[in-house]
Order: structure tokens, then C-alpha cells, then sequence
């Protein structure tokens, strides 16, 4: 009797044993991969947005696998220290603007050249395709997640602007290529960041601000600038990159997702602000009456004449690099007739 009830007692602690040795196993199956993402511009502007957005959908479609830390508005790492603090692992993931470094990203770059794009969904899709088409060098120490760009910066003035006659000699804030954009069309361009403007505008350092529209709202530039002449002048790109040693290390079913939520989240993020921008300018017209002004046509025409030579110089510069430049250029023009079909 004493050893039948030895024998239970060891079979029960034997099947406790196995039952904490599998709950151990599961527990350590179900281990959270933590990432840190930092990210440059405040909270409410629409990379933070698209950065938020992704980090829900990696949580998601990982089925909590992978938790995605966010850090905006530089507090894990300044706007151009982003991509380098990606590389060396200060951050696991990192969104940044190619056109603050410049000469660094040349493929890239040509995206923000004087193209006339009409929306950030089509420039969004061709940068898309033209990285997956090159794979340039310069992301080679990091994995690229997506890329995307902001919609065609347009000019926010004080007083209206309804001509290049009347642009001339103007003291415009701007940043990235658009400094010489806005100095081949006869203004004055004056570099700032985006948080030194309004005081800038106040004391009359500057009569306007070059960017896209979204930013009457986000940044309240509405309030100080009542109008905006519509020129569809440059975009900004922007690229996610992830270190690489930290995706190498990600199991493949992580790797998978985040793949796979590449094209579809470039595209998600182009049209995010395409609305947003129509939402601002709905906002702006309804709380401080703000007016749109169109340039007349020869007046286009003008900028287009004007600021050709920035692309002839760009196809010498990258192929003097041993890039095919002209190539380049013309995948874009191709990419951006297809996309601008698509999304009009």
C-alpha cells in the first residue's frame, strides 16, 4: 500500500515537473522583441503618424510577437543624427529625411529634384520603386522597412503672391533642395528648421515659408500666413531604416511581416497626407479664411525652364560617381507618369 502510494506521488511530481518544464518552454516561446523607433518631427505631423501606424500593424500581424517603442520629436536621436544612430545601433529603427545630408543618398536625392509631382502618393510610389529597382549603396548598412515622401511644396505667404514677378527678391524660408529651387526662381532663400519660423515670420525675417500644405494645420501656419501660391515645386523623401545586425537577429515569420508591410505602408502613407492636406486646407479656409493662389500656366512653364538645369547637373554629378544618372532620371519620369495616372 505504502509503495502504490509512493508510486503516485512520484508519477504527480513527475507530471508537475513536465507540466513547468513546457509552461517555461511557452514563456520563453512567447518572449516580446522589443524595437526602438525615433523619428525627428513632433507627434501630430504625418511621419510620426505613418510611424504609429506601422508599429500597430507589426504588433498586430505578429500577434504581439514584437513590440515597437516610439520615440518622436528627436528624443531618442536629432534629425540628422538618425540614420548613423540607426547603423551603429543607438536606435533599432530610425525614419530621417535623405535631403538633410546632401550628396549622401544619391539615388534617393533625385526624387527631390523640381519634378512637378502632384501628390505625395505618386512621388511616395515611384521613390518605392526606384530604390527597389536599385538598391542603392547607400542603404547598405541598414535594411530599408519602406520609404515614402511628403506631398509638393507649395509657397505660404503673408501677402499674395500671384505671380514669379511678384515672388522676386522675397525672402522665403526653405530647406534641403528647395534652397535652390527658390533661389533659381528669383527669391531669396533663408535655411531654417520648420520650429523657427513662425517668430521669424512675426519679426519679418522672412514673408513666407516654402512646404507642403499639411503644415497650415499641423505647425498652425495659418494663423500667421493667409495665403498660398500653388506651384508643386520639390517633395521631400524620407526613408525607415532598421539596423542591421537587430534583422538579422529577428526570427523569419518577424522578418516576413515587416516585409510584407513595406509597399503597402509607402502607399498608405502618400495617401494619408494627400487627405491630410486637402483636410488642412479645409480647416485653414474655415478658421482663418486662407485663400489658394494657382500660378498661370507661362508662370510654370517659367519655374519649369528655370530649374531644368538642377536635374542636367544631377545626372552629371551622379554619373561623374560611376551612377547611370540619366537613367535614373528617366525610370522616374516613367514612374511618375504610371503613378500620377493611377492617383490623381
Amino acid at each position: 500500500m505504502r509503495n502504490k502510494a509512493f508510486i503516485s506521488l512520484l508519477s504527480l511530481a513527475f507530471i508537475l515537473a513536465a507540466y513547468c518544464f513546457m509552461s517555461g518552454k511557452a514563456g520563453a516561446s512567447q518572449t516580446v522583441i522589443t524595437l526602438k523607433y525615433a523619428n525627428f518631427p513632433p507627434a501630430s505631423t504625418f511621419p510620426c503618424v505613418q510611424m504609429e501606424r506601422w508599429a500597430r500593424e507589426v504588433e498586430k500581424r505578429t500577434g504581439g510577437k514584437v513590440k515597437v517603442k516610439t520615440f518622436p520629436g528627436g528624443t531618442l536621436l536629432p534629425a540628422k543624427n538618425i540614420f548613423d544612430g540607426v547603423a551603429s545601433g543607438l536606435a533599432d529603427i530610425g525614419n530621417f529625411a535623405m535631403s538633410y545630408q546632401p550628396g549622401r543618398f544619391p539615388v534617393s536625392e533625385a526624387i527631390d529634384l523640381p519634378l512637378s509631382f502632384k501628390n505625395a502618393r505618386s512621388a511616395s510610389m515611384t521613390l518605392f520603386d526606384l530604390i527597389e529597382k536599385y538598391k542603392p549603396k547607400e542603404f547598405g548598412n541598414v535594411k530599408v522597412i519602406t520609404v515614402f515622401t511628403c506631398p509638393p511644396a507649395d509657397i505660404m505667404t503673408r501677402m499674395p503672391v500671384r505671380s514669379l514677378k511678384e515672388m522676386k527678391g522675397m525672402e522665403l524660408r526653405t530647406s534641403g533642395t528647395g534652397t535652390e529651387v527658390i533661389k533659381r526662381i528669383g527669391a531669396i532663400p533663408i535655411g531654417m528648421p520648420q520650429s523657427e519660423t513662425p517668430e521669424a515670420i512675426q519679426k519679418s525675417i522672412v514673408k513666407g515659408n516654402v512646404s507642403s500644405m499639411e503644415i497650415l494645420k499641423d505647425f498652425n501656419f495659418a494663423s500667421y500666413l493667409p495665403y498660398t501660391t500653388e506651384a508643386n515645386l520639390f517633395v521631400v523623401s524620407f526613408a525607415v531604416v532598421m539596423n542591421k545586425d537587430k534583422w538579422n537577429s529577428l526570427p523569419e515569420d518577424v522578418k516576413k511581416v515587416i516585409d510584407g508591410l513595406s509597399r503597402e505602408h509607402a502607399e498608405w502613407t502618400g495617401a494619408y497626407v494627400d487627405n491630410h492636406v486637402r483636410e488642412a486646407l479645409e480647416w485653414s479656409k474655415k478658421k482663418y479664411n486662407h485663400q489658394v493662389i494657382r500660378l498661370p500656366e507661362v508662370d510654370l512653364k517659367e519655374i519649369e525652364r528655370l530649374t531644368r538645369p538642377m536635374t542636367d547637373d544631377y545626372i552629371k554629378k551622379v554619373t561623374s560617381k560611376g551612377l547611370p544618372g540619366a537613367e535614373i532620371i528617366k525610370d522616374i519620369y516613367f514612374l511618375k507618369q504610371k503613378y500620377e495616372k493611377k492617383y490623381k
